[in-house]
């Protein structure tokens, strides 16, 4: 009988050996899954309802159309995936310098097959994002600057016209010879308002000054960029602002004894005394706030256009050049913007051909202003076909 029961009590030994180790296989599993993911939110239901489970975290990837290192647009865009990733304890995945070609689709569909989100960033990659998401209707996409969308695709971007509007305050303020320079980037519609814009700025305090449109056809070339600089310089501009991710026009400018200004990030650590300011973006409470939806469950397609007033937008610091009375002048005029006391796009505006656009008292719709194909009376250039 001893021996019948020390077997029977080493079965049971081992059978409970074999529990605690499969226990211990699973319970791994499951810390490496959520390896880095500090406040992981509590899933809920479709109906809403709370359970005891935390929720999977989705698999983000950005595709980016230059590097992070271009000092302007997807310096801040990592930025804001880099905000993200802290704010939720989510690692996404990033390619860079992704043309605006059929490469991006292909970029694009790669992703799809291994995450759950991917945002695009860059106007160009519309057509791609929409093929793509309608392909895998199970994955969220969310592209930046466009305006078409599917059930699975939203669109986002900020009103950076009134920020280009409060650089033009700036820049009209700052010129003396009344001769400004704007190396534009592509000539659509996203470039088009925020140069009307900055030139209504200008206009504001300084109906004189004319604006001069050079254009690259690039969003990030720093030898092109730092020609069209030059051509404008030659021309005798003293004041220039640039709508690519460089800091290549801040440069040429600050070697030849001129102000000028960027886009995008704050770019004053390229030339500080000749740094004026310029539109910049804050990328990362929409980031967080996006995933933090598709993790709950509510994400909708959707249109988001932000604003001074949720800060997706603003002005960089003003250079060390710009005097108080012109940073109160500007800053007056962002509070209005912000309070709804002052509209950029508000008439009468005369087009560059002398056709009234907008009559006085009319204030131009946002589907309106996604869509501008003409220049402000002012503006010297034409648009390249």
């Amino acid at each position: 009988m001893k021996q019948q029961k020390k077997v029977i009590f080493t079965g049971a030994a081992f059978l409970l050996m074999l529990v605690l180790i499969i226990s211990g296989c699973s319970s791994n599993n499951t810390n490496q899954a959520n390896e880095g993911a500090t406040n992981v939110p509590t899933g809920t239901t479709e109906a809403g309802a709370s359970t005891d489970e935390p929720a999977k975290l989705p698999r983000v990837a950005f595709v980016y159309i230059g590097p992070p290192g271009d000092g302007g647009w997807t310096f801040e865009h990592d930025k804001g995936r880099l905000f993200m990733e802290e704010q939720l304890g989510i690692k996404a995945d990033t390619v860079e310098n992704v043309p605006e070609s059929a490469d991006a689709e292909r970029i694009i569909t790669e992703l799809a097959q291994n995450h759950d989100v991917v945002f695009t960033t860059s106007f160009g990659y519309m057509e791609y994002t929409l093929n793509v998401a309608k392909k895998f209707p199970n994955v969220k996409f969310l592209h930046t600057s466009g305006y078409k969308t599917n059930e699975n695709m939203g669109t986002f971007f900020g009103k950076n016209y009134d920020a280009s509007y409060l650089s033009g305050i700036a820049a009209g303020k700052m010129t003396e010879k009344n001769v400004i320079g704007y190396v534009g980037a592509f000539p659509i519609p996203e470039v088009i308002y925020n140069i009307n814009a900055f030139t209504l700025g200008v206009q504001s305090v300084n109906p004189d000054a004319t604006i001069n449109v050079v254009w690259t056809n690039t969003w990030f070339d720093p030898t092109t960029e730092r020609q069209a600089a030059v051509s404008l310089l030659d021309k005798g501009a003293d004041v220039l602002l640039a709508y690519q991710d460089s800091p290549a026009t801040l440069t040429a400018a600050a070697e030849r004894g001129a102000l000028a200004g960027g886009n995008d990030s704050d770019m004053t650590r390229f030339a500080p005394e000749a740094y004026l300011t310029n539109p910049v973006w804050n990328w990362g409470p929409y980031y967080t706030k996006t995933v933090q939806s598709i993790i709950d469950g509510t994400w909708k397609s959707e249109q988001y256009s932000g604003s001074l007033a949720d800060g997706m937008v603003d002005i960089a610091p003003f250079g060390a050049s710009v005097p108080e009375d012109v940073r109160t002048l500007v800053n007056d005029a962002k509070a209005k913007l912000i309070a709804g006391e002052l509209s950029v796009f508000t008439g009468p505006i005369i087009d560059a051909s002398g056709v009234v656009k907008v009559e006085e008292g009319k204030t131009l719709t946002l589907e309106d202003i996604l869509v501008m194909d003409w220049f402000v009376k002012g503006v010297e250039g034409t648009f390249p076909k």
